[in-house]
Order: structure tokens, then C-alpha cells, then sequence
């Protein structure tokens, strides 16, 4: 069985404060490719995560909206899901 799963990941330290926005893509529970926002561009972790990670990389559009993704993402859905995982006690 194959499987082709990806992960969209926000971080948040501080509450809003610091927000970091993680994208992880993993074929056969191994992780080939992620975008970091605090790095800024993919990297690949395989040959093909590579090349893929660089054809990612060239697209200026794509670039821009995983650039942004902690906002429009993560800040945007902080205040729905901040009381049920930030704030639980």
C-alpha cells in the first residue's frame, strides 16, 4: 500500500507572537519535501523531493502564497482552534 499524505502545520509560540507555518509532504511515511517559513523556499530530502523542491522553488505565485500561508492560515485560524489547543488545561 502506497501512501501520499501532506501535512500543513502552523506553530505557535507566545500565542500570535511567533507563528511559524510548516508544509511536509511524505510518501511511504518518509518525508521527501518541506517549506519552512522561517527558511523561506522548500527543501527536498530524496532525489525526487529535490526535484520537485526546486520546480516549487521557481514558481514566483506558488512562493508567495506558502510565504504568506502564516497569515491568511495560521494567525487567521488561531482564534478557533487557540481555546481548544492553546489554551486547554
Amino acid at each position: 500500500v502506497f501512501q501520499f499524505i501532506v501535512k500543513h502545520e502552523c506553530h505557535f509560540i507566545n500565542g500570535t507572537e511567533k507563528v511559524t507555518f510548516v508544509d511536509r509532504y511524505f510518501y511511504n511515511r518518509f518525508e521527501f519535501m518541506r517549506f519552512d517559513s522561517d527558511v523561506g523556499r522548500y527543501e527536498g530530502f530524496t532525489p525526487f523531493g529535490e526535484c520537485n523542491a526546486r520546480q516549487a522553488n521557481s514558481d514566483p505565485d506558488w512562493m508567495e502564497n506558502r510565504r504568506t500561508a502564516v497569515d491568511w492560515l495560521c494567525r487567521h485560524n488561531y482564534r478557533v482552534y487557540g481555546p481548544f489547543s492553546v489554551e486547554r488545561k
